[in-house]
């Protein structure tokens, strides 16, 4: 893919115009989206030579884009603290993680390392974004051509504390950033307000985990068409999930790499 590179420092700058709401959350034309049906591969843990014929790869923001004729996507955790982060964040933002009625940090049941983010009013979601904001800003720097925004539902997880239009306005934001920066942006979760998210967020695309097992593609491809890129991590659900959506791969749950026993990757 041909990309449009910006140093840091310009990025950075980027940022704060964007959240101050001087741009819209309209895609400009000629931000390149990802093929329709292309293979695909989901490497949140770890890089590797993607296999033969995968043109679209989503890592982590931390690691470097595959390059050459393949379309990049860059994973951020935009309303979850990252594994490992949550002290950081505790000690160093501490009004931006989600309080309990004793104020003690709200973790997400299923991932207990990771900390909610506050998103409930303007002025935290201001925050949040300017430091979150960054590291979207790193993925085009680091050669990236869209953004996965993951746990958009931390709302579902936040025991009433949270609500959708706190993370719509937020997920927003983010929109605001990808977009102005010539980059695409991916809804992850989310599904049954899916064609709301593309309407009022701007999302160009959706990233999703086990929409077959759920039942739930339908829910993206009304919204998305063929630009539904699926991760299944049961083989049962990969035929049903090739059946429904533009892509799919089947990948162990912890996302291994290829020289790990556990190591899974199928397509359709």
């Amino acid at each position: 893919m041909t990309r449009r590179r910006i140093t840091a420092g310009l990025a950075s700058a980027m940022v704060a115009t964007m959240l101050a709401g001087c741009v819209g959350i309209e895609a400009a034309p000629g931000i390149p989206l990802p093929p329709a049906g292309a293979a695909f591969d989901y490497q949140l843990g770890g890089a590797y030579d993607p296999p033969e014929g995968v043109t679209v790869v989503a890592r982590d923001s931390t690691d470097e884009p595959v390059g050459g004729n393949r379309y990049d996507i860059c994973y951020v955790n935009g309303f979850q603290t990252q594994p490992g982060d949550g002290e950081h964040w505790l000690a160093d933002h501490p009004s931006l993680v989600l309080r309990d009625a004793d104020g003690l940090p709200v973790a997400d049941p299923g991932w207990p390392d990771e900390y909610l983010l506050d998103t409930s009013t303007q002025a935290k979601r201001d925050e949040i974004a300017a430091l979150l904001g960054t590291v979207v800003a790193s993925c085009l720097t680091g050669g990236f051509d869209a953004v996965e925004i993951d746990n958009l539902d931390s709302y579902s997880r936040s025991d009433g504390r949270l609500t959708i239009e706190h993370n719509i306005a937020l997920a927003a934001a983010y929109a605001r950033v990808a977009h102005s920066l010539g980059m695409a942006i991916a809804q992850k979760n989310g599904a049954g307000s899916s064609e709301r998210l593309r309407d009022e967020v701007g999302f160009d695309f959706a990233v999703t985990e086990e929409c077959a097992r759920y039942d739930e593609c339908s829910d993206y491809t009304d919204a998305y068409g063929d630009l539904v890129f699926d991760i299944e991590y049961s083989a049962e659900f990969l035929s049903a999930a090739c059946a429904a959506v533009g892509s799919a791969v089947l990948r162990d749950r912890e996302l291994t790499t290829p020289d790990d026993p556990a190591y899974l990757f199928e397509d359709c």
